[in-house]
């Protein structure tokens, strides 16, 4: 009798989860039930697995709405329907067209239309109007039994309870950014969109017999039939399961003897993984990602290939990924084994100037009728919803901030504000909007609207409705096709190599780069900046503090910075094992058999899965759930709970101890969700070597590759002070000889165009073509009369040193540009003047200029400074020591002037905030301070700058800080100072 229910998954609108609303559903003993969200089928096959687990048959459909305005109802008489609907609403939400009055092409679909769109003798087989019990009274003189098939009950379900009524009605004014109050009776639902009983619902249709037949004979015409949890995907790479069997075989054979030669190892392991991946038919996934890295490796595009996947030694063979499983003793179970039950996973990243042709090509090789990004989507957060809260009871920002950190402090609450935080806690973790997975592509057997809408996001590729949650429930294996800027600056520095210094460098060549004594040195002192995973504060100690200089090394680093091994205590277990061996406590003689490679210390995935099946008597497939499930895919859900109850029941029968158990137990938990496969923790380690080679011998060209991608851990200015450290002569930009991207040539350096903030792309555009057709720019008129620049744009590219090479002042040249832009009024590139004028010579006077005066128009127009900043601070920095300085000083109280780099808040086991600084000194060199919670409350960072610092030398592991006394922040020296 429900034809027309809702979930939250009809976003900013309905108000049930899809469980709960399938619950409910239960508890009334209803027999069928049907989810018709607004234009979407997002949560559809969540929805039928709850339906089917409480024998419930499923209907699914979708309600239809042109903005406000409600169209109709869908349903589907079966698995084609519902195909139908979904390229139906794809069709439509992919091309932002308004959906038609009356669908057309449905064969398989009913459509069900509100009371008084359509007379009954105007409709078609399948179609029919939907009376809700509110609407009785309009059959009224409707001659109802001239056609009395063509009338249906429809009683729309939205929300719970007159609660969640008001909670509809907030999201209503969130969605629509109005004020609750200014909401009209067409913008929300009605109070009476709830579940009824069966039986009152048919009471209230006592008076119309034929129109209750009607409905459950059309319920009777429905009905889903496909299996969750069997295979949807691209069934076959070639022309059969056997062609590509035979396929795979023959290109890992061939991958084997490049690899590896006649090792009789290796070849044992790929004939093994070779039968595992045929039996469980992951044959052609295997063959689809060779054939992107093959498309990607002739368009000459540099990869990582990364994720469980990198533990298959098949997939090194193929090239997908660089790391060897061999020589680091990877485990092939962590990525495919017979008790499996969730697919296997390859992370690919490109550079991210790369990624959409690549995303492009599997579109167009797989057909876009088969092929989707994978959807996501965003949730309501307690601060984020608190503040739409308040902008829609009209509330001022000021008192906004207030109830947002009223978490954290005690107020007293108005009215209004109890309400606020009231629904603010229902709303928490409701879904907010459709968003995009970072990278997770499908391809399907079957078009891919068997089991989805897809939409066309800003980013311009088709995107699922479904998360990676419903695509595993389906049946649908993700294939991660990522961007990082890592790759990025790799293959922008070889370019700039070749260019600046006509070598040619082979970036793959990693064994010798690991094997490289310059390499080693520059990672054992930590000089890392600008390199792949490797550069921020936190790794750069802990690469100090495990005196990192070797590969394996750096890939325990990898894994160890991560949160949850950090976090959980283990970080520093782990380093002290390293220093003093004798400090190593096993839990039990097992755990020294599974971990004795890491200290005893639970460093990778991997570690979870050995210990679970080792230690926990688990088979790979429970043991493979419990390491997913610490990653957070199945928190707070019943698997979680049912295999915390399975490790330690296998641990009492296996008499292990209680408190042994549970703190096992505990380092699982605490660092299983963040920590990385060690195959993952390679991958990325053969990465940062690339980007140390790089930086070890081609230092400036590096840094300059790093500022071009845009990305890093640092800000721009800090990258260009490590471009100067590496002797290059760095010059502001200029009209004829920067490009619009950071140039260099020997070792002189040109800042990029676009790195002048405010300058219009279009100018930038018009003066390299310019100057690439006429030649440089002679001086300010010549450049007037050939980019006829307006005088906003002008002044910003005098002001940032633009015109240097005339050898005139700023000043100097801000007038003329004043005088020579009245001269040029009315011509602009689309119409140019007719006749040049004559050039006219200015007699001006001297205007002094400041130094300070060219940093602070450099900080305003690019964002930073390329003077040294310290000849513009206030304090000359007398009774400092600097950075270098501080060895000698252990446990001394000393004083340090800083400019502040990057800081990192914390919290400590009590709660309460302290941080970590970083700074550079007058040097250039870097220095890291500890901020305890008395003194950051006393002295807290304000912004960016300089500042004074006191405090007491500190050594952890060999690596010092200043644990801060006092701090005070310095300011720049008087505007006309001289300097």
């Amino acid at each position: 009798m429900f034809l027309n229910c809702k979930t939250w998954f009809s976003y900013r609108y309905g108000t049930f989860s899809t469980r709960e609303l399938v619950d409910t559903a239960a508890d009334l003993g209803l027999s069928s039930l049907a989810l018709t969200n607004i234009n979407s089928t997002a949560d559809l096959w969540d929805f039928v697995d709850f339906c089917r687990e409480k024998e419930i048959k499923p209907i699914a459909g979708a309600e239809i709405r042109n903005g406000d305005g409600f169209c109709y109802v869908l349903l589907a008489k079966n698995d084609s329907g519902l195909l139908e609907i979904n390229r139906f609403l794809s069709m439509h939400l992919r091309e932002e067209l308004a959906f038609p009055d009356r669908p057309e092409s449905l064969s398989e679909v009913f459509v069900i239309y509100p009371v008084g769109k359509y007379a009954p003798q105007t409709l078609g087989e399948n179609e029919f109007i939907g009376v809700a019990a509110g609407e009785l009274n309009r059959l009224n003189g409707l001659d109802v039994k001239a056609f009395p098939g063509k009338w249906l009950i429809r009683h729309p379900v939205t929300f719970q309870n007159a609660t969640y009524f008001n909670v509809h009605r907030l999201l209503r004014a969130i969605g629509k950014n109005t004020l609750i109050t200014k909401l009209g009776e067409s913008d929300v639902a009605s109070p009476g969109e709830i579940f009824v009983p069966e039986a009152e619902l048919m009471a209230a249709f006592r008076h119309f017999p034929g129109i209750i037949t009607n409905t459950l004979k059309l319920i009777d015409q429905c009905g889903l039939q496909m299996e969750l949890h069997t295979d949807k995907n691209k069934k076959h790479f070639s022309a059969s399961k056997e062609d590509d069997r035979i396929l795979l075989e023959k290109l890992a054979l061939e991958g084997l003897e490049y690899r590896y030669g006649s090792n009789s190892i290796a070849r044992q392991r790929v004939v093994k993984e070779l039968k595992i991946i045929n039996e469980l038919n992951f044959n052609a996934y295997f063959l689809i990602v060779w054939d992107v890295i093959r498309y990607a490796q002739n368009r000459g595009f540099y990869y990582v290939g990364r994720g469980s996947g990198a533990n298959s030694i098949v997939a090194y063979c193929l090239k997908i990924t660089d790391v060897d499983p061999i020589k680091l003793d990877l485990y092939f179970e962590r990525f495919l084994n017979p008790h499996r039950t969730s697919p296997p996973d390859f992370d690919i990243d490109f550079s991210w100037k790369d990624r959409d042709e690549v995303i492009d090509y599997i579109f167009k090789r797989y057909g876009k009728d088969h092929v989707s990004l994978l959807g996501m989507y965003s949730t309501f957060q307690r601060r984020a919803v608190i503040r739409e809260l308040g902008k829609v009871f009209g509330l001022p920002k000021d008192e906004i901030d207030k109830l947002v950190r009223g978490k954290d402090q005690p107020m007293n609450e108005d009215k209004i504000q109890r309400t606020i935080l009231k629904y603010g806690s229902l709303l928490e973790n409701f879904p907010n909007h459709h968003s995009i997975h970072p990278g997770g592509m499908l391809i399907s057997e079957k078009p891919i609207y068997q089991y989805t809408v897809n939409e066309m996001p800003p980013k311009g590729f088709c995107t699922a409705q479904i998360d990676m949650f419903l695509a595993e429930k389906i049946g649908l294996f993700k294939l991660d096709i990522l961007s990082q800027r890592g790759l990025g600056h790799i293959r922008e520095a070889v370019r700039l190599v070749k260019r600046n210094r006509g070598i040619d460098v082979d970036i793959h060549r990693v064994d010798e780069f690991m094997a490289d004594p310059e390499v080693a040195a520059q990672i054992r002192i930590a000089d890392t900046i600008g390199c792949f995973y490797i550069e921020s504060p936190a790794m750069r100690q802990l690469l100090s503090k495990l005196r990192c200089d070797d590969y394996l090394t750096l890939v325990a680093a990898s894994s160890i910075i991560r949160p949850g091994v950090s976090q959980s205590g283990m970080m520093k277990q782990y380093i002290e094992r390293f220093h003093d061996p004798a400090k190593i406590v096993y839990l039990h003689p097992k755990m020294k058999e599974l971990l004795e490679e890491t200290y005893g210390v639970m460093v990778y995935q991997e570690d979870v899965i050995k210990v679970a099946h080792h230690f926990a008597g688990m088979d790979m497939g429970e043991a493979d759930i419990l390491r997913r499930a610490m990653s957070g895919k199945y928190r707070g859900h019943d698997k979680f709970i049912q295999i915390r109850e399975k490790f330690f029941a296998n641990c009492k029968k296996l008499g292990h101890a209680e408190t042994v158990s549970a703190e096992v137990w505990r380092q699982i938990e605490s660092f299983g969700g963040y920590s990385f496969s060690k195959a993952h923790s390679a991958s990325f380690a053969v990465e940062s070597y690339q980007s140390l080679y790089l930086k070890t011998y081609f230092p400036m060209e590096f840094m300059v590759a790093v500022i071009n991608n845009f990305g890093g851990f640092y800000s721009t200015e800090f990258y260009f002070h490590e471009l100067k450290r590496t002797g290059a002569t760095v010059h502001p930009p200029c009209v004829n000889r920067s490009d619009y991207l950071t140039n260099i040539s020997g070792d002189v350096v040109y800042v990029g165009l676009i790195h002048i903030e405010q300058l219009e792309k279009t100018l930038c555009e018009r003066i390299l073509t310019e100057r690439e057709k006429s030649g440089p720019y002679l001086g300010l008129s010549d450049f007037i009369g050939r980019t006829y620049a307006g005088p906003e744009m002008l002044n910003i590219l005098i002001s940032v040193g633009a015109f240097g090479f005339t050898g005139l002042g700023k000043k100097k040249l801000l007038w003329q540009a004043n005088f020579l832009q009245k001269r040029q009024t009315g011509a602009t590139a689309e119409s140019p003047a007719l006749f040049k004028e004559p050039t006219v010579d200015f007699t001006l006077p001297d205007f002094p200029d400041y130094p300070l005066e060219d940093a602070i128009d450099e900080i305003n127009l690019l964002g930073f400074a390329l003077t040294d900043m310290f000849r513009l601070c206030a304090d000359d920095g007398r009774n400092t020591v600097n950075a270098s300085e501080i060895v000698g000083l252990l446990g001394k109280t000393v004083e340090v002037l800083g400019r502040l780099v990057t800081t990192k808040d914390v919290r400590t086991v009590n709660r309460e905030h302290m941080a970590f600084g970083t700074f550079l000194d007058s040097r250039g060199d870097w220095l890291d301070t500890v901020h305890f919670p008395n003194t950051l409350r006393r002295y807290p960072f304000q912004g960016k700058g300089f500042y004074r610092v006191k405090g007491r030398v500190v050594q952890e592991f060999g690596v010092l800080a200043v644990e801060v006394i006092s701090m005070k922040k310095v300011g720049f020296k008087n505007k006309k100072e001289r300097l």
